[in-house]
């Protein structure tokens, strides 16, 4: 194995020209949009600063690409496959240096045994692992943690072979695998007793401090937590860069790198992923209510005045140089919103209500109603709600009659409650949003109950977040609701923003 140049070494031009389009070749791939111009300045900003110093390249990129915020995270994970730390394996590279040197110094001598990489116990590599990691976990050595992830990757992370299974390169490298046989968060106990064993020997001569064992208590476990989920992240930076020199660097980036926030799916998103969601709620609802706004400034010109367009015209000779419009007060809208809060399409509906009550100033009225397979208004739930989504839920579930004697969907009996009971709530300048997966459990739709809310409404739509096509299988009755009200695909975040910001009257 070669030994490769060193961090600093320059790069030829050519390759790392094409490293850099690939590189926002595949920012793009996961939505960010990045211009020509942006590229142009990414590609002055390496030129400048050279690859000598991976984390000012690192937040130079960023500046010159980015430009809204939740797209770091996208940005950090691509930016670790392209511009990787090393190549290969970095215990072989520091034999292969080893032997090089060695060498060097003396070509005739035979190459050192204990270079030659001897096998060794996985259980004592293991413990000589934890030990180590107990070490650098407790002296917060960052230099040291990502050299423990590369040798932990290289140890317990490879799967596979050239021929598992019969089937040839099916390998590759596992951060699961790797954290797995490692166990680092079990290391919480070693690392606080290796931290307060150095604390104490510090201060022996310094006398005791009583409020400092309660302090230690309280704020060191957080730390080292915070540690340990550091080091799991290099972890799973090493796999990945690994298995990217196995399988492609575009094509791993393509499929391993997480979405953004506003891409990810809100039926597939999990317990951390909706709660970054609802922290980007805030700013989706500000740049949508900017939106809206210049919206409504546009649409109070109206239409042309012909008459006092004509006496304008007089001073210039008959051509009407300055028309003159019938000037309008558009009046806010009022927004129903109608949600199905059962388990399946919970997270989609929270969200969206968040988003509504962010928004509540660009609407004259909201009203929102909550079913299952019983409506009931639950505006003021919303209202003294807060912005705990979870415990917003919770009230719905447990304080409105959502619910009849079973908890399963039943978007008929829903429907049909809210036109028997609730119809008032709708008029000539309401906009009406349902949102909902439209999985009846083979229940009747009750479509007539629909048609006579989208015969009330100024306008209906059913935000489903459920991909097209999925819509009509099962128990869906999709299909049949969309022949009486446009649906709409809101399978995540961004979708939900561009449908609010073209569809909403103004």
């Amino acid at each position: 194995m070669t030994v490769p140049p060193p961090s600093g070494a320059p790069a030829a031009p050519a390759d790392l020209a094409a490293r850099l389009t690939a590189f926002v070749r595949s920012l793009r791939t996961h939505g960010l949009r990045i211009g020509p111009s942006e590229t142009v300045d990414a590609a002055a900003v390496l030129a400048v600063l050279g690859l000598a110093e991976r984390e000012q390249v690192r937040a130079g990129l960023a500046a010159a690409l980015l430009r809204t915020d939740g797209q770091r995270g996208v940005f950090d994970a691509a930016f670790d496959l392209f511009f990787p730390l090393g190549v290969g394996d970095p215990e072989a590279v520091r034999r292969a240096s080893a032997q090089q040197a060695a060498h060097t110094a003396d070509p005739d001598a035979p190459a050192p045994a204990d270079l030659a990489g001897p096998e060794q116990d996985p259980a004592a590599l293991r413990e000589d692992l934890r030990a180590r990691l107990v070490a650098a976990l407790a002296a917060d050595d960052r230099a040291a943690l990502a050299g423990l992830a590369g040798e932990a990757v290289a140890a317990f992370g490879r799967y596979g072979g050239a021929g598992a299974a019969g089937r040839p390169g099916n390998d590759g490298w596992s951060a699961y695998q790797t954290l797995g046989r490692l166990a680092p968060e079990t290391l919480l106990a070693r690392v606080l007793a290796a931290l307060r064993a150095g604390a104490s020997a510090g201060s022996a001569d310094a006398g005791p401090d009583p409020a400092a064992p309660d302090l230690a208590d309280h704020v060191l476990p957080d730390e080292i937590r915070r540690r340990i989920q550091g080091f799991r992240a290099l972890v799973a930076t090493e796999a990945r860069r690994r298995a990217a020199e196995l399988r492609g660097t575009e094509r791993l980036a393509e499929r391993a790198v997480a979405p953004s926030p506003d891409r990810i799916d809100f039926l597939t998103a999990g317990r951390d992923q909706l709660a970054e969601l609802r922290r980007t709620v805030h700013p989706l609802a500000r740049k949508l209510a900017t939106r809206l706004a210049a919206r409504r400034r546009r649409a109070a010109r109206g239409r042309i005045d012909l008459r006092r367009t004509l006496r304008r015209s007089l001073s210039t000779g008959g051509v009407p140089l300055r028309p003159a419009h019938r000037l309008r007060r558009p009046a806010r809208p009022e927004l129903v919103l109608l949600c199905d809060v059962s388990g399946s399409v919970a997270g989609f509906s929270d969200f969206t209500l968040l988003l509504v009550q962010a928004m509540r100033d660009q609407f004259s009225k909201v009203r929102v109603f909550a079913f299952v397979n019983r409506t009931a208004e639950v505006t003021d739930l919303l209202t003294r709600g807060g912005g705990d989504p979870a415990a917003l839920a919770r009230r719905i579930l447990t304080e409105a009659k959502v619910m009849g004697h079973h908890g399963n969907s039943d978007y008929g009996s829903a429907l049909g409650e809210f036109a028997e009971r609730h119809l008032d709530a709708v008029g000539p300048r309401t906009a009406v949003l349902i949102l909902g997966d439209a999985r009846n459990n083979y229940r009747d739709p009750h479509l007539p109950a629909l048609r006579l809310i989208a015969a009330r409404a100024r306008q209906v739509h059913w935000l489903n977040p459920e991909q097209p096509s999925l819509w009509g299988t099962g128990d869906s009755a999709a299909p049949a609701y969309a022949e009486v009200v446009p649906m709409h695909c809101c399978r995540n975040a961004r979708r939900l923003g561009e449908f609010v910001a073209r569809l909403l009257p103004v």
